[in-house]
């Protein structure tokens, strides 16, 4: 084997380390980066992380958050996941620089497998790692999503070997590769990428049918099938979990047909519409994937001394005043909710794409454009709503992710792999130079022509008035000076994008003028290319969001307040109303919560807290043992009138539908009474009354998160209600050492009848999921290992 052609890959790889970690330079003197969705996954993996040191095992339970929850979407280890350690291997150097890297390296793959010189490889690889939206991810703390978005392209790359005939090397990639996206548990960026594969498998079958070759593609498809099945394979122990837990997560279906104000409520399947399309992308605000700030940047921006803003400020309130509110300005007038920055996707790649439109010929082309256009249409959401709507309604799983905007990241990996492969032909002699000259003029007609506009005409083409702008409607003057500022970013940003392709478009004609050479051409457009990419980054992810590694490992110091409820050793709940409980992972660091922080809650509970919790129902905080209220930063109260931790009820108040269940909790006594749904009868109750005894006891004696133990003395029959979370496909109860039913009560709590007598009761969690998942996981790997090998010798023998 010749090794030396795949030393300038080594040198790559090296190169893609340093520029990773010189990006992220804070990172080589021990910071780390400041992102608030990992502070608060830090407050709510905390007691499973606990627990995984000091038993050395998963609990696959969590009592910390929301009265408890499966752990398989926040933190979980799951059994023979060697995909772990290889994702480890790839990703070796520190946070957030291993992500920048892995956005390089497959991107680099990807443009390997299309037969792209190695050098214009290099180019492509910075071009697609340095896009804006994901470099933003890493300051919201997305590091999920640019796990799986890092994956994307060695997937696409093992698929197109495949297509190209190589099969065994396309089959090893394609599975590995797959594993490891699955693995990075963001099924949103997974499904996207379902997504544009789809398209491109729908173009290799109409080019399959043109040129009469549909038994090949047949092959081709089983290949890619195999592959894809096996890579999903590998991770069914986190697959099958997560199914099993998306049923009652928010993203499953609801039970209920009302709402919480009582009006009827929309049925779906999954997330409400309204939730899904909160975050929809304007059409017009799609001009910032190639204007930075057309709509104002990110939410809220810093404006210099030179604004009118500030001059404004300063006239009437004092420079420090003005100084300050610059610094925190709301300059974002589009209509998404929160912008961190514009998703910028660069707009010499935009360039490089429409000349890659008007060059480059065949299926390649069709599936990058369709994909790409795709993409940004169904990132419109509500503003597009008739195919949204369709895709919310028929197309499977899409009503189960919200932030229809994000699938962009579609067309954040279509466009510069489109936009590279045109500067491949571009350079390459199969193309006459008329062909040439027409696709560079009409390019630059459209992207210069576009922005040109845009410097003419677009402080006159739109209102510039943001959702917020009341929020200075105390001194008029400041919306007049804000919207004006507005106006100078959009022609400011307009003038700089259209210098931009300007000027790459003059390298590129000067070339075929023979004015210059390739190697100098390349090197400049790079140039031109970094620097229009990061100098838009560094505006929104830099030095400034790194602190001291401590910090970011342990951002929570308890308070006077949490000091002193933890003197309280008993168990029970703390519900903190200084914040919203629902967007709260810093409780649940320090006690067990009946809030927390997650994006897929069990519905039920989200409900509950919906429909009873918001309108301060005390009885059911009552129930959920809520012992000690935080109702402002310094200030707390006991709550001597929650029920404890199990508790004997008189008469059991059988209901017929959620909604009913529901509502009974208005005005339920939780003390004396439970609600019971026969739609959730497990097993035949014997009796609806019972006779409370003075003498009789239930006492929590244990509680190791998977396994609560509780001592029970009853003179007669009795029914205990627990304050805790009823999830029906792992805890199991256990009387006396046997396996007896349980029951769902109080819309989310357990209820359990006891006979007469003194009595052993344990709940123990018990999820069988894991233990079927490991052996579909162990038997995929078999497949993965074997059939490549078996493959190989295959092949080996009809060669001799």
């Amino acid at each position: 084997m010749n090794f030396k052609k795949y030393i300038p890959h080594a040198i790559t790889i090296v190169v893609f380390a340093i520029i990773s970690l010189l990006y992220f330079n804070p990172v080589l003197s021990g910071k780390q980066i400041k992102q608030n969705d990992i502070t608060q996954f830090i407050g709510m993996s905390k007691q499973v992380k606990d627990y995984r040191i000091e038993k050395n095992e998963e609990p696959y339970w969590l009592g910390n958050a929301f009265s408890g929850m499966p752990a398989y979407q926040v933190s979980a280890y799951y059994p023979n996941d060697f995909v772990r350690y290889i994702d480890k291997v790839i990703r070796f150097l520190p946070r957030p620089a291993d992500y920048l890297f892995l956005y390089f390296l497959g991107f680099f793959l990807l443009l390997i497998a299309l037969k792209v010189d190695w050098k214009l490889a290099i180019l492509g690889s910075l071009s697609f790692g340095f896009s804006t939206y994901l470099i933003i991810i890493f300051g919201a703390g997305h590091n999920a999503k640019a796990h799986a978005i890092g994956y994307m392209p060695m997937v696409i790359a093992g698929v197109l070997y495949i297509f190209r005939k190589k099969y065994l090397v396309g089959f090893v990639i394609t599975a590995f590769a797959m594993a490891l996206e699955v693995y990075t548990n963001h099924p949103q960026m997974t499904y996207y990428l379902g997504f544009c594969l789809l398209i491109l498998v729908i173009v290799e079958f109409i080019e399959a049918f043109k040129t009469k070759i549909l038994p090949v593609f047949a092959k081709q498809a089983a290949v890619l099938l195999a592959a894809m099945f096996i890579g999903l394979g590998v991770n069914s122990t986190r697959l099958l979990s997560m199914k099993q837990y998306a049923d009652f997560s928010t993203r499953g279906k609801s039970e209920l047909t009302i709402n919480s104000d009582g009006l009827p409520k929309e049925r779906s399947t999954g997330l409400d519409k309204s939730y899904i399309t909160e975050y929809s992308y304007g059409i017009a605000e799609t001009f910032n994937l190639i204007i930075p700030r057309f709509m104002g940047g990110g939410t809220v921006e810093k404006l210099g001394e030179d604004s009118n803003f500030y001059q404004v400020l300063e006239q009437n309130a004092g420079k420090s005043v003005a100084k300050d509110y610059s610094n925190s300005v709301l300059t974002y007038w589009g209509t998404q909710p929160i912008v961190e920055a514009p998703a910028y996707i660069g707009v010499i790649l935009f360039f490089l794409f429409f000349l890659g439109v008007f060059l480059v010929k065949g299926k390649l082309k069709y599936w990058l454009v369709s994909a790409t256009i795709f993409s940004i249409v169904l990132s419109w959401g509500k503003n597009f709503a008739g195919v949204t709507n369709f895709f919310i309604d028929y197309v499977p799983l899409y009503n189960k992710f919200r932030a229809v905007s994000s699938i962009q990241v579609i067309a954040e990996l279509c466009v510069p792999l489109l936009g590279i492969i045109a500067l491949r032909d571009f350079f390459s002699s199969k193309f006459s130079l008329e062909e040439k000259e027409n696709a560079l003029k009409k390019a630059f007609y459209i992207l210069g022509g576009i922005t040109l506009v845009f410097v003419l005409f677009g402080s006159s083409l739109f209102a510039f008035e943001g959702l917020r702008d009341s929020q200075y409607q105390q001194l008029p003057e400041l919306i007049g000076a804000l919207i004006s500022d507005r106006k100078a970013m959009l022609f400011n940003d307009s003038v700089r994008s259209f210098l931009l392709v300007l000027g790459s478009a003059a390298l590129l004609w000067f070339y075929l003028k023979g004015k210059l050479k390739q190697v100098p051409v390349l090197i400049v457009l790079g140039g031109f290319i970094v620097f229009d990419l990061v100098s838009v980054d560094i505006k929104y992810v830099n030095k400034e969001d790194f602190t001291s590694a401590r910090k970011v490992l342990k951002p929570f110091t308890p308070t006077k307040i949490d000091k002193e409820i933890l003197k309280d050793k008993s168990h029970y709940r703390v519900a903190n109303f200084s914040v919203n409980p629902m967007q709260d992972g810093r409780t649940s660091y320090f006690h067990n919560s009946i809030g927390g922080y997650h994006a897929a809650k069990m519905k039920r509970y989200q409900e509950l807290f919906e429909y009873q919790i918001s309108k301060n129902n005390i009885e059911v905080l009552n129930m959920l043992n809520a012992k000690y209220f935080i109702v402002a930063d310094d200030k707390f109260q006991e709550n001597k009138d929650a029920n404890g931790n199990a508790w004997f009820i008189d008469r059991l108040k059988i209901v017929n539908t959620a909604n009913e269940e529901i509502k009974a909790l208005d005005s339920l006594n939780t003390k004396s009474e439970a609600v019971l749904n026969s739609e959730k009868l497990t097993a035949k109750l014997p009796s609806l009354i019972y006779r409370k005894d003075a003498t009789s006891y239930i006492n929590l004696v244990k509680n190791d998160i998977t396994a609560l133990t509780y001592d029970v003395d009853v003179k007669e029959k009795q029914f205990a209600v627990f304050s805790e979370i009823y999830y029906k496909d792992g805890w199991n109860a256990y009387l006396d050492g046997k396996l007896v039913p349980h029951y769902s009560v109080n819309y989310v709590l357990r209820g359990m009848e006891i006979p007469k007598g003194s009595h052993n009761v344990i709940f123990k969690y018990e999820p069988t999921i894991i233990s079927t998942g490991n052996i579909v996981t162990l038997f995929s790997y078999a497949l993965l290992l074997l059939i490549p090998i078996g493959w190989f010798v295959i092949r080996k023998k009809k060669n001799k």
